[in-house]
């Protein structure tokens, strides 16, 4: 190698090396840091057959401007998406049913009979934010409900937005043929100062976080999406326990 050829090398070092380029295939390069194993799998769904949920709008009572209903929904539905033996629908479609029917939530049991009807679901989950603080330690209140379409029910012929709000009135006699709903809820308050929050969130950090991210499994104390995808994490699993006791029963 001349002194031209090697003057061509060590500006080629200096331009390349702190790209991370300079040495790559000569086994120099650092290896990828590997993510982890989760110690909190995700859920497989203890149902005897595959259910279809839908996710509806959550209902933000926490006085809390920026927990924003559909993103709170969509919180969900990504939990829900990673829960084997479950077909979820997204809240879009939920949303365009709610115009159709003329309605901003679900105020009764045979309105979200109804709803799971033209979706053509099993079941309906309302996401309901109680509680939202979003500094550190972030604190979080939240509850599933899971309402479920009877075999039973029968979609009627017209259907009336006016008669669907009276429907939410409580009856007075119960009918022969009233038909029997299925509710199962799930309702937490998850506060990051405390111990037992902590030990879950670990738990649930694990193997999920960026290994190579600035914050390293603190993301999720500083990033409030992702603290409540692990409070959903957590109702979500009390929902589908519930739920197969509910069906054995």
């Amino acid at each position: 190698m001349n002194n031209g050829q090697r003057c061509k090398v060590v500006m080629l070092t200096a331009l390349l090396a702190p790209l991370g380029l300079w040495g790559a295939g000569s086994g120099c390069a650092e290896k990828p840091v590997p993510y982890g194993v989760e110690r909190q799998a995700a859920y497989l769904s203890p149902l005897k057959k595959r259910e279809v949920w839908a996710v509806a709008p959550a209902v933000n009572l926490s006085g809390y401007r920026d927990a924003d209903p559909l993103l709170q929904a969509d919180l969900v539905y990504q939990q829900l998406q990673q829960v084997r033996g479950l077909t979820v629908i997204p809240v879009n479609r939920v949303v365009e049913v709610y115009a159709t029917l003329k309605i901003d939530k679900v105020q009764s049991q045979e309105q979200a009979a109804l709803v799971c009807d033209l979706l053509g679901c099993d079941g309906l989950m309302v996401p309901t934010v109680t509680a939202y603080d979003p500094y550190d330690p972030p604190k979080f209140g939240a509850s599933l409900q899971l309402l479920s379409r009877p075999i039973t029910f029968a979609r009627p012929a017209n259907v009336d937005p006016r008669e669907l709000v009276r429907q939410a009135t409580p009856q007075q006699v119960d009918s022969p043929q009233t038909v029997r709903f299925d509710i199962v809820q799930s309702v937490g308050m998850f506060d990051a100062s405390n111990g037992s929050v902590r030990e879950a969130l670990d738990g649930y950090v694990a193997g999920r976080h960026d290994p190579v991210g600035p914050m390293g499994p603190k993301e999720y104390l500083a990033s409030m999406d992702r603290y409540c995808g692990f409070v959903y994490h957590e109702l979500i699993g009390e929902v589908l326990s519930k739920a197969a006791s509910r069906r054995r029963s």
